[in-house]
């Protein structure tokens, strides 16, 4: 399918934790640089791109969320789900757009907490692949990136700690674009964690079943060189405002 020719997904947006490793009292998408938060950026980009719908997962401060997005959400229409199990694992939260996810349309599937340039969506919108993921080569060795492996022309690993040979390995910047088909199993897989009693799991690990049970549906897009970046501590905040802000395309 063309590019052009496919139709505009659905956005969904993790919203809904707290950000205590930030040290933050608030959520992390209400954090502002440049005079705009998170979600406010996040509603701006998608809106210039040409989304239509939004529907964001909150939790924590869900009133306080909810009123930040309708400030910003001029020509968007907006809706909301709520996890009062905001505290468990981010697959909860998955679990709580089960019906969006369900609803036989493409989606894009958002964390809130990232700091990132409109040329990301750009490439996520107008991938050839149907489900797609965004993959950043540059990045720092550790356990906190979640890493996506390539070997063999064919996406081979998604998590936080991989083992094994890869071709190579980048950074997953937390964006993905699924098709109808992918996004419903995706909802699928949420409420099998669920009755499993793994509502502590990352949501992660759940789109990490769907790519292994079948690597050649999904593709991927390079962004490395690209500014972006997740907040999860305090350090990423001052690398936020400090080498990633000054070198964003303006919004306007």
């Amino acid at each position: 399918m063309n590019p052009a020719s496919q139709p505009i997904p659905h956005a969904l947006i993790l919203a809904a934790g707290i950000g205590r490793r930030c040290g933050l009292d608030h959520p992390k998408a209400l954090l502002e640089f440049g005079g705009r938060s998170l979600l406010e950026r996040h509603l701006l980009l998608l809106r210039a791109c040409g989304v239509e719908r939004v529907t964001l997962a909150i939790g924590h401060q869900g009133d306080r969320l909810r009123a930040a997005a309708r400030r910003a959400a001029a020509g968007l229409a907006l809706d909301f789900v709520e996890n009062p199990r905001y505290l468990e694992g981010s697959v909860v939260t998955l679990w709580t757009l089960r019906e969006a996810l369900a609803a036989g349309d493409p989606v894009l599937l958002m964390d809130a907490d990232v700091l990132y340039d409109r040329r990301m969506l750009d490439r996520l919108l107008g991938s050839r692949h149907e489900n797609v993921f965004l993959l950043d080569r540059r990045f720092e060795p550790g356990d906190e990136p979640v890493k996506l492996c390539v070997r063999g022309g064919r996406l081979a690993e998604f998590r936080k700690r991989v083992c094994g040979s890869f071709d190579y390995c980048g950074e997953s910047v937390g964006f993905f674009r699924f098709g109808p088909e992918k996004a419903a199993e995706l909802a699928r897989l949420t409420e099998r964690y669920l009755e499993r009693g793994r509502g502590d799991a990352p949501h992660e690990e759940a789109v990490r079943d769907m790519l292994l049970a079948d690597p050649d549906a999904f593709g991927w897009e390079d962004v490395t060189g690209l500014p972006w970046t997740e907040i999860d501590f305090p350090e990423d905040v001052r690398h936020a405002r400090d080498r990633i802000l000054p070198a964003l395309r303006p919004l306007d």
